[in-house]
C-alpha cells in the first residue's frame, strides 16, 4: 500500500507573510524616524540664540543636524 504525505510547508505563503511583514515593519521605522526627526527640529528650533551658542549650534545648522541624524 503507498502513503502520499499531504502535510507539506506552504514555502510560499510563509515568505509572502514574510515579505509582509517586512513591509509593515519598515513603514513604521520611517514613521517613528520621521516623527524623531520632528520632535528634534521642533525643540531645537524653540531655543533662544543664546541657548543655541550654549550647545555650539547656530539656527541655520539645525536642518542640517536633524538630517545627518535621521535614518530617512
Amino acid at each position: 500500500m503507498t502513503v502520499f504525505d499531504t502535510n507539506r510547508p506552504h514555502y510560499e505563503t510563509a515568505r509572502l507573510f514574510g515579505r509582509v511583514g517586512t513591509a509593515i515593519s519598515n513603514l513604521i521605522s520611517a514613521i517613528a524616524d520621521w516623527n524623531d526627526a520632528r520632535v528634534t527640529r521642533k525643540a531645537l528650533a524653540s531655543l533662544s540664540d543664546r541657548e543655541l551658542d550654549d550647545i555650539g549650534l547656530a539656527r541655520g545648522e539645525i536642518d542640517s543636524i536633524v538630517r545627518s541624524h535621521s535614518r530617512f
